[in-house]
């Protein structure tokens, strides 16, 4: 039983992580119908600026707000820079560009940065809980917490705020959005700049439990697209399911099977969504009208 909670644990904490940047893919996807493969550079960005920004002298909690505002800033230069201009492209052109951004974006980062492995402290120390036989490190607890949170925030900016009403409609019709008067460049570049600070936070919450260095992101990056995919990619409930069966998964099969799985385990469980159940756990039907 304690084996089984210590894999769970394991498995809910990255999940959680795994959530927050699957949740960046939704909010792009539902503005654009975009998939932003530069989404794992921002938790790079989070971790890695936090690492250094801390270094540096600035007090944690301030290095942590700066981080998530720089990973922001290049999610708003990526969209105005590279998705903007090219608006007539095709949509393998647009993820194209966002690759390519992401890979700009990782040899930048190990220039600026090093190519060295950096960790951070525990928001509030490293001493264990035990539970049933299981441990379980505090900072899970502020892992689970911010997901919890920003999920709340989310439903509210998508229920309440006038922004996230016009996310919405774009996501439904963006033609009939623009002809009601929502900007949609302005749409966009929100989801864009949300997508950022939601990776950068997730780099910043993850760091204290495993080093960060300036290729992390790549696949970080492609299991929240899996977790994404799973959850229905569009969906933010979806994405935080995917998120945590993702997690599960993986961690139980590290556990159970061999650690080397680990990895495959994302992508053994996306190609089997796509190939039984492509929509996704949350995804809607499409309605093609003929």
């Amino acid at each position: 039983m304690a084996e089984f909670l210590q894999f769970l644990f394991s498995g809910l904490t990255v999940g959680a992580i795994y959530a927050l940047i699957a949740l960046g893919f939704s909010l792009i996807y539902n503005a654009s119908h975009l998939i932003n493969f530069a989404q794992g550079e921002f938790v790079m960005i989070g971790g890695m600026a936090t690492v250094f920004l801390a270094a540096a002298g600035i007090g944690l909690p301030l290095a942590a707000l700066a981080a998530v505002l720089i990973a922001v800033a290049v999610a708003v230069a990526i969209e105005r820079l590279g998705i903007a201009p090219a608006k007539g492209a095709s949509a393998v052109g647009l993820i194209i560009i966002t690759i390519g951004a992401s890979i700009l974006i990782r040899g930048l980062a190990g220039i600026v940065w090093d190519r060295n492995f950096h960790s951070l402290p525990a928001i509030s120390g490293e001493k264990p809980l035990v539970i049933l036989g299981a441990t379980l490190l505090p900072q899970s607890l502020w892992i689970f917490g911010a997901t919890a949170v920003i999920a709340l925030l989310l439903w509210f900016f998508f229920a309440r705020t006038l922004w996230g009403k016009a996310m919405m409609a774009t996501a439904y019709n963006p033609l009939a959005a623009q002809l009601v008067g929502i900007d949609i460049r302005r749409v966009v570049m929100l989801s864009f700049a949300l997508a950022g600070g939601l990776g950068a936070l997730a780099g910043v919450l993850i760091t204290p439990l495993a080093p960060t260095h300036f290729q992390v992101g790549v696949m970080l990056g492609l299991k929240g697209f899996a977790a994404a995919i799973v959850g229905g990619l569009g969906s933010g409930a979806g994405a935080i399911v995917g998120g945590l069966v993702i997690g599960i998964a993986e961690a139980m099969a590290a556990g159970y099977l061999a650690s080397a799985y680990k990895d495959a385990v994302a992508f053994v469980i996306i190609l089997l969504f796509l190939v039984l159940w492509p929509n996704g756990l949350f995804g809607l039907r499409g309605i093609e009208r003929v």
